[in-house]
């Protein structure tokens, strides 16, 4: 697959390493800074252009003409930048294009279609983004990550094993409950920098991160191998009054009891005192202890720190955490931060990169593949695939489809009904089924369900 993408900055970067791990892409990079080019092609295999991603000639250059896929994300202060660079190589040949954006009212309906009629295949704001997925924690307070397929039909718990959890030195094996159905699966163990697809003879260890697919009701079940539980959230400090701060507080407020904002800059209070009409609006620095003991943090059901900065945000979640805050959440854009973080005791961490290079990986795959996340605490993804009729899961029971050993089947969706998958499962046409999978094996993943 040819994919260009203008924009070398972090998230580029991330996209262009996770993209390189498929030896089938060609991979060309645009960018204006020579300096972000050089630190790129040091670490992945790609061809570099210098120049404006907006002029013609330096897209001619790069190939627009022959590409399957054009990614433009340069940084969010560039995003006329992004919308021109895409509408240009489509016009000019390249089959799907995207682009980061930072205006929420680009990303309502009625508007989303108008670019779509420009030609514009994928708008994606990594602000929102991470603000809903914010939101979708703190529903599910006890996870360090959460997804739901099909409207919740199988959902996917994350949890660290700590000290004194009821999973440590137990089996996979040990889990099921000895009756002919259980409804949930580990389907992965992060442990030490290495991801393990699980057998039933793999033991888990303290500070594992165990990833499990479960049905709706086996949710609260699998939860109590890892000794957390649910905590209703009724009061919410949010360290930081930017566009991510904003957008989580205004999802958040019909929901709880008392959210309180905590902002360095003035006049972004001001401003945010205007906007969220349910919100208290505190002007301080969020590394201050003692203006946390004054804003009574310790009353608070959970603490989200979404500042510009990724190390204030884990120095605010640790502080937070040590006061007895019960659920943190960090916003960290240094991924080599975020096991840093986990070790020192924050609860989730939010990652913009990985949520974009989630939601555009999707591009690179079969069109059958209706979901995919990129996950914390591991180099693996999860995917949601449709099933197209005739396609290689079809053709007879799990067991015997020689699928990948460095993938998983954790559950499959059939009409109204979910289930967890086992070995003897025959997949059926237009099945919905979740995948675990490590980056080497997806395109061969992919071709089971094409």
């Amino acid at each position: 697959m040819k994919i260009i993408i203008a924009g070398a900055g972090e998230v580029g970067s991330h996209l262009a390493k996770m993209l390189g791990n498929d030896s089938s892409n060609d991979l060309t990079i645009i960018d204006s800074s020579e300096e972000h080019l050089n630190n790129l092609s040091q670490i992945t295999d790609v061809i570099t252009v210098l120049g404006d991603p907006t002029s013609i000639e330096t897209l001619h250059q790069a190939g627009v003409a022959d590409a399957d896929l054009f990614i433009a994300v340069s940084p969010a202060q560039k995003q006329d930048v992004n919308i021109i660079s895409a509408l240009l190589a489509k016009q000019m040949g390249s089959k799907k294009v995207t682009a980061r954006i930072n205006n929420d009212e680009y990303m309502q309906y009625e508007n989303k279609l108008l670019f779509t009629e420009l030609g514009i295949d994928l708008l994606f704001y990594p602000e929102k983004s991470a603000a809903f997925e914010i939101s979708e924690l703190l529903k599910k307070s006890g996870t360090t990550e959460f997804m739901e397929f099909t409207r919740g039909k199988l959902q996917m718990v994350v949890f660290r094993l700590d000290d004194g959890a009821p999973l440590i030195d137990k089996k996979v094996g040990e889990m099921l409950t000895g009756e002919s159905y259980t409804p949930y699966k580990a389907v992965a163990i992060a442990r030490n920098d290495i991801t393990i697809i699980p057998d039933k003879e793999t033991r888990f260890m303290e500070k594992d991160l165990v990833f499990v697919i479960c049905t709706k009701e086996g949710v609260n079940q699998a939860m109590k191998f890892s000794g957390k539980m649910d905590i209703e959230i009724k009061k919410l400090m949010i360290m930081g009054g930017g566009r991510i701060g904003q957008m989580l507080a205004a999802r958040m407020e019909n929901s709880v009891e008392l959210i309180k904002i905590i902002e360095k800059k003035r006049e972004r209070c001001e401003y945010l005192a205007e906007v969220l009409s349910k919100s208290l609006i505190v002007n301080g620095d969020c590394t201050n202890t003692d203006l946390l003991l004054e804003e009574d943090v310790r009353d608070f059901d959970a603490f989200v720190s979404v500042t510009g900065s990724s190390e204030a945000n884990i120095l605010s979640c640790v502080i937070a955490k040590r006061m007895g805050v019960p659920k943190t959440i960090a916003e960290v854009e240094n991924i080599e931060y975020i096991k840093l973080a986990e070790e020192m005791g924050v609860d989730a961490v939010i990652n913009k990169k990985l949520i974009t290079a989630s939601r555009i990986f999707r591009f690179t795959l079969s069109n059958k593949v209706r979901s995919i996340k990129c996950l914390n605490g591991s180099d693996a993804e999860v995917l949601e695939f449709i099933v197209n009729p005739d396609s290689l899961i079809t053709k007879g029971a799990i067991k015997d489809l020689k699928f990948p050993k460095e993938a998983i089947i954790g559950g499959i969706i059939r009409g109204n009904e979910s289930f967890i998958a086992n070995p003897y499962n025959i997949i059926k046409p237009y099945d919905r089924v979740v995948v675990f999978a490590l980056p080497q094996v997806l395109s061969k993943v992919n071709k089971f369900f094409i």
